[in-house]
């Protein structure tokens, strides 16, 4: 199993076990991580599993990807992902994915 840290705005950080497989949504979602809502379930279609991914071994946004980051209601930078897309592999083990400041 990798291990991947969630870090929220306010530089509290959590490290989970993520199966080989999942997405890195699913990973938050089974830890209660706060930040990844998921409202589509993973489908691509809200944005609101948006997180910052400052690591290329995540590879690249797809162009449909960066479409919907469009649509994200929070700051979208250049490590903006959704995590929905990304598949959590043993090559990620010590991924650290930072958590956008929630909008009020």
């Amino acid at each position: 199993m990798a291990k991947i840290t969630f870090v929220q705005p306010d530089g509290a950080s959590q490290t989970v076990e993520a199966r080989e497989g999942d997405s890195i949504m699913q990973t938050a979602l089974a830890h209660s991580i706060d930040g990844i809502f998921a409202e589509c379930g993973g489908a691509m279609m809200c944005a609101t599993c948006h997180c910052y991914i400052d690591d290329d071994r995540t590879g690249s946004a797809s162009e449909g990807e960066e479409d919907m980051l469009e649509c994200a209601e929070d700051e979208v930078r250049g490590t903006s992902r959704l995590s929905c897309q990304i598949t959590v592999t043993e090559g990620l083990d010590g991924l650290v994915v930072h958590l956008p400041v929630p909008v009020e």
